[in-house]
């Protein structure tokens, strides 16, 4: 056993009982940053993020770029707390850590951060940054003399070793709500802007995706690849490919398609095939080759839904402001579904992302309507005992009354697009700023 696994678990025992911040900063947190990989001129103390000071910031050394000289392109963030701040996951001191970590991650100075860690010592969890999205990396973990080693060795693993891609389950309870055109199009933009992206078209019943672009139905091979082991799922995937004349090149995502021979399967007989990892597991080569994984998911809560929720990093839930039945059950995916998942995956991913109104202009009456039916919804989750305020209002705040959701009009016109098989952002101005509007406002920092 190395000498500084010895030093962090004996660190870890010297801390008084409720050393204050401080003290788990003098005795701890160096010895923490060292086993998670880090040499002492890589780690640089109050960073300056942009939007206030983080206790530590880190980056391995890249040639002659010392971080601590530098301070350029951070890769991790570490927010030190004390053992009398309480950090188990139903407090509210725990919340307040993560708004204030989420906060650093987003500050101008950390475009480059891919990871942020808050601990107390007895407490630690560690996040992802993927753009714009912050999701769990891990569940909030206790820290004993035990434990410690294992926890640190299993931390230092994951930030060795980033996925690149963010998996995005486009989900609601409630069909007609754009999910498929949704999928389509944030595909398309996305691509349009730089990234690589995969699409999976995993309503096997309706096929919309598929269909859309004109690609031709798998004939059983994604099934195959599904249930077999050595079976890889890229091998099923069509490119899309739409033709940029005036440069002589062209746009590509690539889709797995909807597989026919699924449609028959009785619902026993698919989980007698599938469990919740199975869709998770074979997309472990395809989360290192892609920027974005889309999975285009059918409006019910059954085994294609959950495979796709559990193989995601975070769920984008279209809505409608004018049927209440989309916002309940856009509410219902958050109280029940996800947290479902969660505790099956135990890493405390996926996460909700705030809704989003897809459909017809709204008018200020229209609004005002689906407002009174949100807070309703909103109400009674606390009766429950969630707070969903943050996922349908993520601007709110005590000093800012934000009722603003994210809204993407004129749903009619690009869901007809598809007769032409062409995403409607690549013929249709207007379309290509609402889904370029979209992937800044949840994805692109």
């Amino acid at each position: 056993m190395s000498m500084t696994i010895i030093s962090l678990r004996a660190a870890l025992q010297s801390l008084p009982e409720n050393a204050p911040e401080a003290v788990v900063d003098h005795l701890f947190a160096s010895h923490l940053l060292r086993e998670l990989g880090f040499e002492s001129e890589e780690i640089h103390p109050q960073y300056n993020t942009g939007d206030g000071a983080v206790d530590k910031a880190a980056r391995r050394t890249i040639g002659d770029d010392i971080f601590l000289h530098t301070k350029s392109n951070p890769y991790l963030l570490l927010e030190l707390k004390g053992r009398d701040v309480n950090l188990s996951e139903d407090a509210a001191q725990y919340q307040k850590t993560v708004k204030q970590l989420k906060n650093y991650l987003l500050a101008p100075n950390c475009q480059t951060i891919q990871w942020g860690i808050i601990t107390n010592s007895c407490h630690i969890q560690l996040f992802r940054k993927h753009g714009k999205v912050i999701y769990p990396a891990t569940q909030c973990l206790p820290l004993d003399a035990d434990n410690i080693d294992n926890v640190v060795a299993s931390i230092r693993k994951k930030i060795e070793n980033p996925t690149k891609a963010l998996t995005i389950a486009l989900y609601n309870n409630k069909g007609g709500v754009g999910k498929t055109t949704t999928t389509v199009n944030l595909a398309a933009i996305l691509t349009f802007l730089g990234k690589k992206v995969l699409a999976i078209d995993f309503d096997p019943n309706q096929q919309d995706l598929t269909s859309s672009l004109g690609l031709p139905l798998s004939k059983g091979s994604v099934f195959e690849a599904l249930k077999e082991r050595n079976i890889e799922l890229q091998s099923t995937l069509h490119p899309y490919k739409f033709p940029l004349r005036k440069v002589n090149s062209e746009l590509r995502f690539d889709i797995i398609p909807a597989d026919r021979e699924l449609t028959d399967v009785s619902e026993n007989l698919l989980r007698n095939y599938f469990k919740f990892p199975t869709l998770y597991d074979k997309l472990e080569f395809s989360r290192q080759e892609y920027d974005y994984i889309l999975i285009d998911a059918p409006p019910n809560w059954r085994v294609f839904s959950q495979l796709a929720v559990y193989a995601a990093d975070v769920v984008l839930i279209p809505t409608k402001h004018n049927n209440l039945f989309s916002l309940e059950n856009a509410a219902i995916v958050m109280k029940k579904f996800i947290p479902e998942v969660q505790s099956q995956k135990g890493d405390g991913s996926p996460i909700p992302l705030p809704i989003f109104f897809n459909g017809e202009k709204i008018t200020p009456f229209q609004l005002e309507v689906a407002q009174k039916e949100i807070n309703n919804i909103l109400k009674n989750a606390q009766k429950e005992g969630f707070d969903l305020l943050s996922y349908f209002y993520p601007k709110y705040t005590n000093a800012n009354r934000d009722l603003r959701i994210h809204e993407l009009p004129s749903y009619a016109n690009i869901a007809g697009s598809a007769f032409s098989r062409i995403p409607a952002v690549y013929r249709d101005r207007s379309a290509h700023e609402y889904y370029k509007n979209l992937a800044k406002e949840y994805f692109l920092q």
